[in-house]
């Protein structure tokens, strides 16, 4: 396909993020939950201050479609003009995880999702045509998976044949929206951001389920690409007996950029008495970016990256990653950009946003004290430094605390020719929640 071109700087951009995730059952969105519905110009000129002009940034639909036919743009057209007036680059999120309009009950299983989804997209698209980069729908794989497979997100669906239902109902739509973007936006790129995934076993049962979890973590892009899945593949079987078949009718779409999310729950390690991550022998990053880039043979971004911990934490993972990124480009891979996924930090996701109780998550570039008041840290000075064009050998490297220093054991090896520095003092009035591992599972609390 011919993609169109963006000028680019020099070695790996750094790029920002915001998260506004929706959560239905609370009509509340992360925007709201963190201040920055309201402080979002002092927010973005944070990230301008760092260097950065390059950005992940959301439209938040279930708030711009709050009624069903009707578009309220008025919020939205503010920082829009904003980003475009003061020479920001964004990569606009159309939907982010559970983000849509609350009237669509039925979430992404609802049968009036895609026509829905096409008319919004269409609104944006004509409104806003001097983007550049967008995002049709971020972790298709992860957030359907996670909604219609594990019952984790509304509509809480559990199975494969449900997951297929899922992706059905609304792969046509994203397809779509690909090909009219690219007469309505000739000059933009589509960014497909998913999950960067790789897993591993430890007994014969847990190996032959790494293998078909390494199959099944394309199965959505395949599908989206026209490329259906392999019949002769660990997924075939079980496809055909949840109606996995229809997959192979779809109409493809089109992609210029590949986004990988990649966080240490990526890689699990699934053995006799279940699966955990991450993983204690992780596949070096690289690795897992070449891997992506050889089947796909597109331009990659890390899209998304964090860790849950003090802000020298953060700092020592963002070394890792951007480490990785190096290699991967001395590999052969045309890395275009890093992305640490949120700029400030985020919050709720400590129960996978089955609860809204503003818990502050740290895992921002800048932290958020009690009164949500943003705060610079190590990991800003650090981020900083990258965006200036510093190589990941001058950013310092931090020994991590615990938890996250048990929590990341297997990848220790992999810095192990690093130079530590000592850790900072811890940031004043930062409460860091010890447990900084996320719930994997819905928690009943009837």
């Amino acid at each position: 396909m011919n993609a169109p071109s963006r000028v680019r700087r020099q070695g790996i951009d750094i790029i920002g993020g915001f998260e506004t995730t929706y959560l239905p059952a609370h009509d509340r969105d992360i925007a709201e939950t963190t201040g920055h519905d309201v402080s979002w110009k002092q927010d973005l000129q944070l990230l301008a201050a760092t260097g950065v002009k390059r950005l992940r940034y959301p439209v938040r639909w279930h708030r711009v479609e709050a009624e069903e036919g009707k578009y309220d743009w008025s919020s939205t057209d503010k920082v829009m003009h904003y980003l475009r007036d003061h020479g920001f680059e964004p990569i606009v999120d159309l939907v982010h995880h559970t983000s849509y309009p609350r009237w669509l009950t039925g979430g992404f299983a609802d049968p009036r999702f895609g026509s829905a989804y096409l008319r919004y997209a269409e609104a944006l698209a004509l409104r806003y045509p001097w983007i550049r980069e967008y995002t049709l729908f971020n972790e298709p794989f992860s957030t359907l998976f996670l909604c219609g497979h594990e019952a984790i997100w509304p509509p809480y669906h559990k199975g494969l044949d449900a997951f297929v239902d899922l992706i059905l109902n609304v792969l046509p739509s994203l397809a779509e929206a690909s090909r009219f973007y690219a007469e309505l936006l000739p000059d933009a790129r589509h960014v497909w951001v998913d999950t960067c995934e790789n897993h591993t076993g430890s007994s014969p049962a847990g190996i032959a389920y790494a293998q078909m979890a390494n199959e099944r973590r394309f199965l959505v892009i395949d599908a989206f690409l026209g490329r259906g899945y392999d019949p002769d593949g660990l997924m075939a079987a079980p496809l055909r007996e949840a109606g996995g078949k229809r997959l192979l009718d779809l109409a493809p779409g089109r992609i210029d950029t590949l986004g990988l999310d990649y966080y240490a729950h990526c890689q699990w390690n699934f053995g006799s008495g279940g699966g955990s991550a991450p993983t204690l022998q992780p596949l070096p990053l690289a690795q897992q970016i070449h891997d992506y880039w050889q089947r796909y043979r597109l331009p990659c971004i890390i899209t998304e990256t964090n860790i849950r911990g003090t802000s020298s934490d953060r700092a020592t993972w963002f070394k890792y990653v951007l480490e990785q990124c190096e290699v991967a480009q001395a590999m052969g891979v045309p890395i275009e950009g890093l992305c640490w996924f949120p700029f400030i930090d985020s919050t709720d996701w400590d129960s996978l946003l089955f609860r809204c109780k503003g818990n502050i998550d740290p895992v921002g570039v800048y932290w958020l004290d009690r009164e949500l008041t943003r705060r610079p840290s190590a990991m800003s000075d650090s981020y900083a430094l990258a965006a200036l064009g510093r190589p990941a050998a001058d950013l310092p490297a931090y020994p991590f605390a615990e938890p996250v220093a048990s929590w990341l054991t297997g990848y220790l090896p992999q810095m192990s020719h690093w130079t530590w520095s000592p850790t900072p003092d811890p940031e004043p009035e930062h409460k860091f929640h010890q447990e900084t591992r996320m719930e994997l599972r819905i928690v009943d609390e009837k």
